[in-house]
């Protein structure tokens, strides 16, 4: 009896550790994502395998809900759980940023520059502000995403709708940090965000 663990029996949908996917060789890599239905896999280097792996497990056997499934929903961090990634190209806009790791952070004071890799927190934030996932039209690589924005309401022709799950995904396999504010100095509501790679240049 000692043996039955409540937690880990869904099936179809076992735990996936991170820390144990980066000890596979990358060749084992490509075979676990294209098992998850991970597309282009040839193209993705070792942590973006890991990445694609861990957010095809997360977000599972969602597809169909309308609106974008559970990605940034409440209780999710991201691989990261909400820290910040850091690496040779990381800005002082980073570096000079609050760290934000979950909703409950509030910022030391009116017009901070905010910083986090929460996939809640992101959401949260957008929705506060009408704002949808987009991505640029034209940008696309193949099948990926271009660059990532935000709509805030028709305010663009070139920004192309699409889900949270693809979003976060690519978010997620660039590793980028979400740079934001919540108010301007003066108390209202910015609409101030950016996203930046620690590892090359992201225009």
């Amino acid at each position: 009896m000692s043996d039955q663990q409540p937690g880990n029996q869904t099936p179809g949908t076992p735990d996936v550790s991170e820390s144990e996917l980066r000890e596979l060789t990358v060749d084992e890599l490509r075979q676990r994502a294209k098992d998850a239905g991970v597309e282009s896999t040839s193209t993705l280097r070792k942590e973006e395998l890991v990445q694609a792996i861990s957010q095809a497990h997360r977000s599972g056997g969602g597809q169909g809900d309308a609106g974008g499934g559970g990605a940034g929903e409440p209780g999710d961090a991201g691989p990261d759980g909400g820290r910040l990634r850091t690496g040779e190209e990381t800005s002082s806009s980073v570096r000079y940023s609050q760290e934000i790791t979950s909703p409950d952070d509030e910022p030391e004071r009116e017009g901070r520059s905010l910083a986090t890799t929460s996939h809640e927190v992101i959401r949260e934030w957008a929705q506060a502000r009408d704002a949808v996932p987009a991505t640029v039209e034209g940008t696309e690589h193949g099948d990926h995403l271009g660059v990532l924005r935000f709509d805030f309401g028709g305010d663009s022709d070139r920004l192309r709708q699409v889900s949270w799950d693809e979003w976060f995904e690519t978010f997620d396999a660039r590793r980028l940090n979400f740079l934001y504010q919540e108010t301007r100095k003066d108390g209202t509501q910015s609409n101030f965000f950016r996203l930046e790679s620690p590892d090359r240049e992201d225009g």
